[in-house]
């Protein structure tokens, strides 16, 4: 009976080692063919039993970078690979490092895999060495903010983090403005006065920037911001617009931007009704990771964005930071220390010695308090006996359209005026050709300028004629 016992247990051991060892071959081709999910617990269990294994600590190390793991753990399985001098390992540490801004070590790294494989210098290095080169020149430009508060949350409620005053707007989730069949990863902006929303959808299997004017009944006329998504290559979303009117904060993905979204400003210009050409934003602003909703609120002086760097799956980091009137970057010449301010590693390093940010801080996480007021949208006089303030005080729907009409022109003139007075000023300084351009632009301007004045006029004859034979 033991002999029967002992054969028993003999055939099941040997059963279990075929199967481990089937395991294991399958992981490893699920490895060589990319699948690191599928591969990664059959590797972890074997660790277990084999925990100084340098193949497997270099394929746990790998499966866990490509799987958006445990970076840390990856790191230290890695660098035991490492210490064989397994090529392979070289290569996913500069990544790691990449990722941490840890540059110098990066390109140590780097360079360890182009002695150990030097025909792939040219292949597998080429795209990461080109990738190192710009995250050095970003560092280096690493604006110097001040980073007063920060907070995670999760990325379906991460709006929750932003405390805009009035003046400033509002932002919401785009499905609680729209419906759709399905949730769309996107925020509508709406500015102080509630006349212009603007927000990101998906366009042409990519998400591009819209806005819609208020008219009488909700929301409407539909634009699309750019053609070409301001001349990027990947999408463009979470939008955020000054109290100028002109002046948008988006994110947007691009093949020459650090990686993911990146936020990047532009400007409205009022000749040729197009908008400038993207600037990309500064670090500590962007990252290797996803940045977007940049927002400033002018009143209370402290603006907020976004980002996934360094956080799990479906969590973000809500930064506030008092914005510079003009870019300050960050100076020195300890390399490590510019690496930390520009990934963040501690917003009390960015504070000014002495300073105290609680008034500030305060007033950032201070909800907006809406005060209730008399709703005055414009001032119309009607006769002796009537003035209207809103559009809903008109008894004609004619007399409403076409006053409507004449507050669109109106809109219209005074951006005409603004830019008007731009071309004037700056005509003063310039001289030859420059002059003659201006001079040009100045005549259209003005004719434009006129034309609209006498539409304006027009309609609020016509609008206050019909609303009285209304009230008659």
């Amino acid at each position: 009976m033991k002999y029967i016992s002992l054969i028993i247990s003999l055939c099941l051991c040997f059963t279990l080692n075929a199967q481990t060892a089937k395991d294991l071959a399958q992981a490893k081709l699920d490895y060589k063919n990319n699948d690191f999910a599928k591969a990664l617990p059959v590797f972890e269990r074997e660790h277990s039993n084999k925990p100084t294994d340098p193949s497997l600590n270099l394929w746990l190390g790998v499966c866990l970078f490509e799987t958006g793991g445990n970076i840390k753990q990856a790191e230290e399985y890695l660098l035991i690979a490492a210490k064989r001098n397994l090529p392979e390992s070289y290569l996913y540490l500069g990544d790691i490092y990449i990722r941490q801004y840890r540059v110098s070590e990066a390109q140590q790294q780097y360079e360890r895999y182009t002695k150990a494989r030097p025909k792939e210098k040219e292949t597998t290095l080429a795209t990461r060495n080109q990738y190192l080169d710009k995250l050095q020149r970003a560092i280096s430009r690493t604006e110097d903010i001040q980073i007063i508060d920060s907070l995670i949350v999760s990325k379906n409620a991460f709006l929750s983090a932003y405390k805009l005053s009035s003046d400033a707007g509002s932002l919401s989730a785009f499905n609680d403005v729209f419906e759709a069949n399905t949730r769309i990863e996107s925020t509508v902006y709406t500015n102080g006065k509630g006349s212009k929303i603007y927000f990101g959808q998906p366009a042409n299997n990519r998400m591009s920037l819209f806005s819609m004017d208020k008219l009488l009944n909700g929301y409407g006329n539909e634009k699309k911001i750019s053609n070409n998504n301001l001349g990027l290559t990947g999408g463009i979303n979470y939008p955020f617009v000054l109290t100028d009117g002109s002046t948008i904060y988006f994110a947007g993905e691009d093949e020459n931007g650090l990686g993911g979204y990146d936020i990047y400003v532009t400007r409205y210009n009022l000749n040729n009704d197009t908008y400038l050409t993207p600037e990309l934003l500064n670090m500590p602003f962007n990252s290797t990771a996803n940045d977007y909703l940049y927002v400033f609120d002018e009143e209370k002086g402290i603006g907020w964005f976004a980002t996934d760097r360094f956080q799990p799956e479906g969590r973000v980091c809500v930064y506030t930071f008092i914005p510079n009137e003009e870019v300050k970057l960050v100076e020195s010449d300890d390399e490590i220390y510019k690496e930390n301010r520009a990934k963040i590693a501690s917003i009390k390093s960015t504070w000014r010695p002495g300073k105290n940010y609680s008034g500030l801080i305060a007033a950032a996480r201070k909800e907006n308090t809406v005060v209730e007021k008399k709703v005055s949208d414009f001032t119309f006089v009607i006769n002796d006996r009537y003035t209207y303030n809103t559009y809903a005080d008109f008894k004609s729907s004619t007399a409403r359209n076409l006053y409507f009409e004449a507050n669109e022109k109106r809109k219209a003139l005074e951006s005409t005026e603004k830019d008007l007075d731009a071309k004037r000023t700056e005509y003063i300084s310039v001289s030859g050709n420059q002059r003659s351009t201006l001079a040009s632009v100045i005549q259209n301007l003005e004719n434009r300028q006129a034309q609209l004045y006498k539409e304006v006029q027009d309609l609020d004859i016509k609008a206050r004629n019909e609303e009285i034979k209304a009230l008659q």
